[in-house]
């Protein structure tokens, strides 16, 4: 192999292995949240395994894990359902507070609840 394709090999390689790291991250910060956060991890490892075997063994592994936990899900009834409902909601109500979102729509409409301020923002006293 020429040093030219080499180079062009390992060029793809790196920008694959960036392109889907991130894609990947922003798919795993996502799945408490309401939206297709399981989607997104599925696509960056598929954009991964494009380029890299252990991405799609990952991918292979995950995806049946998901379809088996769903499957599990869906027998528990609407009890268990509810369960994890309220939990995802939990975990993000308690993100969005950490993180100010309810402390910046207060300012935007002039509120003065000092509570809705993320914790990390309140004075030592």
């Amino acid at each position: 192999m020429s040093k030219g394709v080499e180079k062009r090999t390992r060029l793809r390689k790196g920008f694959t292995a960036i392109i889907g790291g991130v894609v990947l991250l922003i798919g795993i910060i996502a799945i408490p949240y309401p939206g297709p956060g399981w989607l997104i991890v599925f696509a960056g490892l598929a954009i991964l395994g494009r380029e890299f075997a252990w991405a799609n063994k990952i991918l292979k592994s995950l995806r049946e894990r998901y379809d088996a936990f769903e499957a599990w899900v869906k027998r528990r009834g609407r009890p268990v359902q509810l369960l994890l409902f309220l939990l995802t909601t939990i975990v993000v109500v308690t993100t969005l507070w950490l993180i100010n979102a309810y402390g910046i729509l207060a300012g935007l409409f002039g509120l003065d609840l000092p509570w809705a301020s993320s914790p990390f923002l309140w004075e030592n006293k």
